[in-house]
This record gives C-alpha cells, structure tokens and sequence, in this order.
C-alpha cells in the first residue's frame, strides 16, 4: 500500500487516455473525483490532464468530439495513468488497440506508474498484456465477451473494483466513482476521501458489488426494504446483532429478510455487517487515538484478535500497521467530513 499522507509539494499528476469511442461519463469522472481531493486549505493534491494518440480528436459516446490538449507523451511524466471505457471499435471486438497506445501503456507500468481503467477501459488494458494472470473486473455485461477474447485474465465481473497493487480496474460507470474515490483514500486517509466524496455528493463507498445489478433492476428504497433496518444496525455496531434480529426489526421472517436484503445490497446480511464493522474500525484507527483492543469492541468485533483476522483478510494488512501507514497528522485527528 502506499503512504502519501505527508502532503506532496505538487500534485498527483494524473493522465486520461481517451481513445475513439470513450464513454463520457468515464471520461469526465476522474477529473470530478480527484479534482474534488483537496487539503485542508483547499490546495489540489491531483492535477488531471487528457490525452489521445497523436493529440487528435476522438469521438465520444455522448454525440460531442473530445479535443484534447496532450498527446500520449502525457503518459511518460504522469503518476497515474487513467483509460475510461469505450463503447466499440477494436478492443470491444477483437480484443487489441493500436501498437503506439500498447508501447505507451506498457512503458508507463514498467517505470512504475499506476494503471488504472474504468468500464470496458480494462479491454484496454488487456490488449495491452496488463492484465494477464491479474484479477481485474469490467461491465457485467461485457464479461463473457472479455473472457473469450482475454482468458488469460482473472476475471472477477461481480465485484466493483478491483486493487491489485499497481493496477486497477473498474466496474461500469459509476463504479468509476467507487475506484477513484478508493485511490484518494489510499493515497491520502478517509478524511480526505470523505470530504471529496461530498463535493461529488457521493457516498463514500457503497455496498456490496455488481451482483446486486446484473440482470435485474435495483431495487426501490420502500418501506417493504431493508434501508431502514440497514440504517438501524450501522448504529449498532458496537453490539452483537443477530439474524433474527434484523429480520424483526423489518417485520419480516428470516428467509423473507435474507432475501431482500441480498437483492438490495449483494451481500448476506454477514457480510455486510463485516463489511460495516471493517470500515467503522478504518475510520476508528485514522482519526481517533483510541487503542486497538477499544476498536474491535467499539466497531463490534470483540476481541482484538478477531479484528485481527477480519482486517486482515478484508484489507490486507493488520490494524496496528494500517493506522501506522494511514493515521491522519494530529490536526486531522477527530475529521469526519
């Protein structure tokens, strides 16, 4: 994991590929995101910059042409390199992109830039050699597509992003949002993530992954849900809460509860009280000073050698060195912006 919580003398330099047939939404998204990261005092911690091959025009999914200012040199001096999804043209049918974008992209990774894609951006990234013997993620439903012509990929099409160190991918669309807000709170704490989150007038993270939208729509929030019940619980935490109790709480019988509650959210209702009680614990060991044995109980695992565990298989890391590598300065300490 990296460590940038010590504010960088300039910022983050952040590189957009567009290629012919860019998704709008993608493309705009990690200047809205990163560009929302800001310091305390306001100061841009990323600068965001697009490029195309050769600099020239390229059409986009939403009836404009983008006219960028760069061309893929942009890709040689950035830190991070970001390629949105694309909606036809070579990498959605047979599965390659033009040799100067591959020599690009291969020269950004091996001096140790992070990749990133969002959407269909992981063909890209594939047609590149990237992703082979990587997990990487894409649309849901361009997943069977990707695995014929990528099955040196470890595909995994239910989950909205997927961090594997130097390169990441993405889910569809707004799952964009998820990844890049992922990144700002990597490179710079919760806090920071939070407060771009609301600039965006995004949650933080959601729940669960792309099951919960594949082949069905997403369920309306209505009193015969689970929201209200999910709301109850995350003030709960701290408490043991049973299965039964969830279920009495939204008057509903067990099997009934467990089922809605899955088709809303894509997780069991263990999973998601993990999920919640792994995040409550994050945000426990960046902005207080409470000890580790006093975060488990308040973020309901118990024992410290419970958190333990769950940290560690959730994040990848034990809960004393992720507070070394991610606890705010003292003047952050308490921010929940």
């Amino acid at each position: 994991m990296r460590n940038n919580r010590a504010m960088p003398a300039s910022p983050h330099r952040v590189a957009v590929l567009a290629l012919d047939g860019v998704v709008a939404l993608d493309l705009g998204t990690p200047a809205q995101v990163f560009g929302a990261a800001r310091t305390d005092d306001q100061t841009p911690l990323y600068a965001v910059a697009t490029c195309t091959p050769g600099g020239r025009p390229v059409r986009s999914t939403a009836g404009f042409q983008v006219l960028p200012e760069h061309g893929l040199d942009l890709l040689a001096a950035a830190d991070t390199v970001i390629v949105p999804g694309v909606q036809e043209g070579p990498p959605l049918t047979d599965g390659t992109v033009a040799g100067e974008v591959v020599a690009a992209l291969r020269a950004a990774h091996h001096r140790g830039a992070r990749i990133m894609s969002i959407c269909t951006g992981a063909f890209v990234l594939a047609a590149a050699g990237l992703l082979d013997d990587r997990p990487a993620t894409t649309h849901w439903a361009y997943a069977a597509r990707f695995r014929r012509l990528h099955p040196a990929v470890r595909l995994d099409p239910e989950v909205l992003f997927v961090d594997d160190g130097p390169v990441l991918t993405s889910a569809g669309v707004a799952a964009g949002v998820d990844l890049c807000l992922h990144v700002v709170r990597t490179d710079h704490g919760s806090a920071v993530a939070n407060r771009a989150a609301r600039r965006c007038v995004v949650p933080p993270w959601r729940e669960g992954g792309q099951a919960q939208y594949i082949e069905r729509p997403v369920p309306s929030v209505t009193a015969a849900g689970t929201a209200a019940t999910r709301d109850w619980a995350r003030q709960r935490l701290h408490e043991p809460v049973a299965l039964r109790e969830l279920a009495a709480h939204a008057r509903m019988s067990v099997r009934t509860f467990t089922r809605h509650f899955r088709s809303e959210t894509g997780l069991s209702p263990a999973q998601w009280l993990l999920q919640q009680r792994t995040e409550h614990a994050r945000v426990l060991l960046e902005t207080t000073d409470l000890s580790v044995d006093r975060v488990a109980r308040d973020a309901g695992f118990g024992t410290t050698a419970a958190l333990r565990q769950h940290f560690h298989t959730r994040v990848g890391v034990s809960p004393t060195a992720y507070r070394r590598t991610f606890r705010a300065p003292s003047g952050e300490v308490g921010l929940t912006a």
